[in-house]
């Protein structure tokens, strides 16, 4: 008998103070005429020493604490393009903060944008394997905003964390049927922590090339499946919303019979949902596809299971489209974190509090030798009605963290 694998919990934390995409793209001289293209409303920003271990932990918290036998976690996997270190993993750091047994492996994933949902994969495979195991997966990222460019005001801060076990009650994971696609090409890469290099144009094309690329994999190792007729949801790596508008339209026209006429009647059906959460955070790299998920999830049927489609993608690249079945009462389980009130009552930065913030965030990042951090920022910020992780100092490259309580 298969023992069902997937999602028993899910959390978030995406930062507790926030940008508005117009402040941005007036301060720093950009065409306003491009925000709609966009489809970003607000961008979330860490503050000085929320760097990834301490979003990941903040985000995990409740998971973790929610767990009797935390003994079953013996896997934890952090997904990050913002490391913090060359040779040891962020999660080592994470462990602590939550408090978790020492049997417990300790990973970090990377592949740009699309980490959070390989470590999803990774870790459902090891659940499998390991009978009575759980899997505790965050994928946390705090980017380095390119200043004046185009990619700033879609370059957000963020985590989320999902608990992987026999018990599914958010998502259960479809076994066996992923759809992979990848290959080298340079459309985006960080050869330091504060260059992106990105060709916009092939950026865009490979993205399209590998949801076609993916979910024909998909199709393959599934036959009958359809794009548009086989899931009822739709969830996709989101780096900005219009982004997963164009490829939807894409994936209608070359993977399924649907009439042109019928893509903004299906858009708005099935995959508008995904995009509540992301269009207030912006891209969060790792951990996007897991949030545009979850946002999905939020809005699905109580009362039944919804089949819902992901697809995600990293730049370099790496994609795969993947089934579950979202479970009835799993809308309500997102309800319960929080996130959607949390992002309401984020603290609205000026472009001048946001600059002055990054700056903080960099001083006490990649490389740091020494730092001292004030959590005042953090503390006023937001609802302050959890706790919140954050980096207390760098003393010789050695990096401490502790706990800001409720207010």
């Amino acid at each position: 008998m298969n023992v069902p694998v997937g999602i028993e919990a899910v959390g978030a934390y995406c930062g507790s103070a926030y940008l508005e995409t117009e402040d941005l793209f007036a301060a720093r001289g950009l065409d306003a005429g491009r925000i709609g293209n966009l489809g970003l409303r607000r961008k979330s920003v860490a503050a000085p020493g929320e760097d990834v271990v301490a979003m990941a932990a903040t985000a995990a918290r409740p998971l973790v604490d929610a767990v009797d036998d935390k003994a079953s976690i013996r896997t934890l996997v952090v997904a990050t393009e913002s490391p913090l270190d060359l040779s040891k993993a962020a999660s080592t750091h994470v462990h602590q903060l939550l408090g978790l047994p020492r049997q417990c492996r300790l990973l970090e994933v990377k592949q740009a944008c699309h980490g959070g949902a390989a470590a999803l994969g990774l870790a459902a495979s090891v659940v499998a394997t390991e009978p009575g195991s759980r899997a505790l997966v965050i994928a946390s990222d705090t980017p380095v905003p390119t200043r004046g460019s185009y990619m700033e005001p879609a370059q957000g801060a963020g985590a989320v964390a999902v608990l992987v076990g026999p018990q599914p009650r958010v998502v259960e994971l479809e076994l066996g049927t992923t759809g992979c696609y990848g290959y080298e090409t340079p459309d985006f890469f960080r050869p330091r922590p504060d260059v992106d290099v990105m060709d916009t144009d092939l950026s865009l094309m490979s993205y399209l090339d590998c949801l076609i690329g993916a979910f024909g994999d998909h199709a393959a190792r599934k036959p009958g499946a359809d794009f548009v007729g086989s899931y009822d949801l739709l969830a996709m790596h989101t780096p900005f919303p219009g982004m997963v508008r164009g490829a939807h339209r894409t994936g209608v026209r070359k993977l399924s019979g649907l009439g042109r006429g019928g893509e903004q009647e299906d858009f708005g059906r099935r995959v508008a949902q995904s995009l509540r959460f992301p269009e207030l955070v912006g891209n969060i790299y790792s951990a996007t596809t897991l949030l545009a998920m979850m946002s999905a999830v939020a809005g699905a049927p109580a009362d039944r299971p919804s089949s819902m489609g992901v697809f995600s993608y990293g730049s370099g690249c790496a994609s795969e489209f993947f089934a579950c079945t979202v479970l009835p009462g799993a809308a309500e389980l997102v309800e319960r974190t929080g996130l959607e009130q949390e992002l309401a009552a984020r603290t609205r930065l000026t472009v001048a509090d946001y600059d002055v913030a990054v700056d903080g965030a960099v001083a006490a990042g990649f490389g740091a030798e020494h730092a001292r951090v004030a959590a005042d920022d953090l503390a006023a910020w937001g609802a302050g009605d959890r706790p919140r992780a954050v980096l207390s100092s760098v003393e010789n490259y050695r990096r401490e963290y502790r706990w800001l309580p409720a207010r």
